[in-house]
Order: C-alpha cells, then structure tokens, then sequence
C-alpha cells in the first residue's frame, strides 16, 4: 500500500511522508536506482516464500510471480524502459542442495508475461556467502562485498535492468548485485522482490 519509500520500496509511516524515504535508507547508500515489493515479508507470505524456497515447491513460483505481475501493473511499473531480467542468481554449491533457483523461476514467469528477455547467466555469483538471515545488518553489507561477477559485460553495457528476486531485507544483497551490473556498464537496475 503506497506511499512507498523512493530507495527500498518499503510502505512509509505518516510521520516520514514528507522526506519520501524511510529512516534505514538515510543511513545507507544503497547501489540500485529503485526497488519495489507488492509484500510486506510477514504471515501468509513469510509462510509461502519459506515452502517455495526451502520445502521444495516450486510449482508456487507462478502464483508468487502473479503477485508481482499484478503488482506491476497496478502501479504501472517502468517495465518498459526496461532491456533485460536479471534473476538474483545463487552460488553453485547452493543451487546444487535446492535444485533451483527461486529468483529464476520468479522472472521467468514475469518475463514471459512482459515480454522481456530473462539473461540468467549474465550475474554470477562467484563466492559462496554465510546465509544473510544469520546476520546483523552492517554484517550483511560485508558478507556479500565482491561475490558477485559478470559474464559478459559487453551484453549490459548502457542497459537498463529489472532485478528479480524473492525478499529484500536490508538490501545488502541486491545493492552488491546492481553494483556489480553497474560497474560492467548498466545504466539503470531496478529491483523487484515479492516481499521486503
């Protein structure tokens, strides 16, 4: 439910309406240009993303990823300035114990109703990180610092991006991630989570 903070995307009190951005994005300075999620990361939600991402259940992805369309449309997302989706991609070693990758399956399916291009391979991450849910915030920003690396960086460069994945907590995983994709050249990366 908007007003949404102008950084993070997280729903803003009535007493921050007038800085248009929430009290933890003051203190950070995070690398994407804008981040959305149509969930707040509680209840029902909490629930499903936790069965999607760690019981097996992939077959959720296309009601999960429906969420995220809808919600791209009712506040009529900038989708289509956007060139490419870029799925927030796992390390080998943990792709191997899930079996899939949470954030591809998300982005097929919002890529397929949009029309985009989905570019799995062009993000990698390189180091295997500690799980961020184990770790305070300043930690987190530290944990994921040069994970993540870039395949072929001629294919991003002067593009814009829609970065897809499923929670964005502190951000720290997905401001490393933009900038990354930056670095190699990316105008813009947006990021979409189902839930913050």
């Amino acid at each position: 439910m908007p007003p949404f903070c102008s950084s993070c995307g997280r729903h803003l009190e009535k007493n921050n309406l007038n800085k248009n951005i929430c009290p933890a994005c003051i203190k950070k300075r995070l690398n994407f240009d804008r981040a959305f999620s149509p969930c707040v990361y509680d209840g029902v939600i909490k629930k499903l993303i936790h069965e999607f991402k760690y019981k097996g259940k992939d077959n959720l992805g296309a009601a999960l990823s429906k969420i995220m369309i809808d919600f791209i449309k009712e506040y009529n997302l900038p989708i289509s300035y956007l060139d490419f989706i870029i799925p927030m991609p796992l390390h080998k070693t943990r792709l191997r114990e899930r079996e899939f990758n949470q954030a591809e399956i998300l982005g097929i399916h919002i890529a397929k109703e949009f029309k985009k291009d989905l570019v799995s391979g062009a993000l990698m991450r390189h180091r295997q990180t500690k799980t961020q849910t184990e770790l305070k915030n300043n930690e987190r920003f530290l944990n994921v610092a040069d994970s993540f690396s870039i395949t072929n960086p001629a294919n991003l460069k002067g593009k814009n991006l829609l970065l897809i994945d499923d929670v964005l907590t502190t951000g720290a995983t997905s401001s490393e991630a933009a900038l990354t994709l930056k670095k190699a050249g990316a105008h813009a990366v947006f990021v979409l989570t189902l839930a913050n």
